[in-house]
């Protein structure tokens, strides 16, 4: 049975699943329906802006660091070096049901040197599209037991983020040989990914 978490409530992944390995991150999201003015939308109703939000990771070592490039994956980098972290493709839209972006995780696989995985979601070229995390609803995090692909836990981020143009939604952590997880849920007004990243330089 899945478990939904609050904003900063922590959870053992591997101690209530014993044996767990590979993992699926989904992330998911709904461009705010937006009203339209003038006599025709009135007759064919609202829009959805098109909102490119971009899921990615960031690989730390123990003081909480990117070491290099390479522990960024995104979807210039879909693949760790490692190979223990495979991100599935960019969505432009946001449209559809269900995960917009998957990231898989095989937690076995990661090396000792990375103790933390930090998920953080950003709009592509938000600045220049005048575009923040106000115009998105229905956001989620949630994991998956690739074993028998039943989902684990989900966090919804319910708070208001206007003005934020990335999110940092959710941390899977080392902690005394054990992998935990931890819904952040924190925005961010920083223009990018490469913005985002500098904290952890």
């Amino acid at each position: 049975m899945s478990i939904n978490l609050q904003k900063g409530q922590r959870i053992s992944l591997t101690k209530d699943n014993p044996g767990l390995k590979k993992t699926m991150v989904g992330l998911g999201w709904d461009p705010v329906k937006q009203k339209s003015k003038g006599l025709l939308g009135g007759l064919f109703g609202g829009s959805q802006a098109q909102v490119d939000c971009d899921a990615s990771v960031f690989m730390l070592d123990e003081n909480d660091k990117i070491k290099s490039k390479e522990n960024i994956i995104y979807f210039g980098n879909l693949k760790s070096k490692c190979g223990s972290v495979q991100h599935m493709g960019d969505n432009l839209t946001g449209s559809g049901d269900g995960d917009d972006e998957q990231i898989m995780v095989d937690l076995s696989g990661i090396p000792q040197n990375i103790a933390k995985l930090v998920f953080v979601v950003n709009i592509y070229a938000a600045a220049e599209r005048k575009q923040h995390f106000g115009m998105i609803e229905n956001a989620f995090i949630r994991l998956v037991n690739v074993t028998d692909n039943k989902e684990m836990l989900r966090f919804n981020l319910t708070e208001e983020y206007s003005g934020k143009t990335g999110l940092y939604v959710a941390e899977i952590y080392r902690n005394n040989g054990e992998w935990k997880f931890i819904a952040v849920g924190e925005g961010d007004a920083s223009a990018g990914l490469n913005e985002m990243s500098k904290k952890y330089q």
